[in-house]
């Protein structure tokens, strides 16, 4: 068996014996590399009482390359677009192999709570978001009313 399959189990096993508070991350049954998430919005974040579905994927290279991550409940939030991708540095050029499955969900978890309009990846609500705060939150509670109950 090669390192990288027992890293998974570990992280796997650290994932169930200590899950994280607010999210949950289970692989699928027969495909340890595809896992179903169910993250919890922040409190005091406009996503606060969502729960929203999330599917993560590590490709062959991990953990030498990033984990894939995608919102599959819909979002109304600058860094995450239609496709339910996410604008996320640890994700892209900022990635470590020291890095988790766990410590990647908490950053998702952490984005929720502190949208960055400056690096966006959903240029119409980043726009919306600059131009006007509230009403961008106030869009982005009604969605998470409408797609993540």
């Amino acid at each position: 068996m090669s390192m990288v399959p027992k890293r998974i189990m570990k992280e796997v096993e650290r994932l169930t014996k200590d899950p994280v508070p607010g999210i949950s991350a289970e692989p699928q049954e027969g495909n340890i590399r595809y896992f179903s998430v169910l993250m919890d919005g922040p409190d005091s974040s406009p996503y606060e009482g969502g729960h929203f579905r999330l599917e993560l994927f590590l490709p062959e290279e991990y953990p030498m390359s990033p984990p894939k991550v995608r919102f599959l409940t819909k979002m109304y939030h600058p860094n995450i677009d239609k496709l339910g991708r996410i604008c996320l540095d640890i994700l892209k050029d900022k990635w470590s192999p020291a890095l988790q499955i766990r410590t990647v969900l908490l950053s998702i978890q952490a984005l929720l709570s502190a949208p960055n309009p400056d690096d966006p990846l959903a240029n119409d609500v980043a726009e919306h978001w600059k131009s006007d705060e509230k009403a961008a939150i106030q869009t982005a509670r009604e969605w998470t009313q409408k797609h993540a109950k």
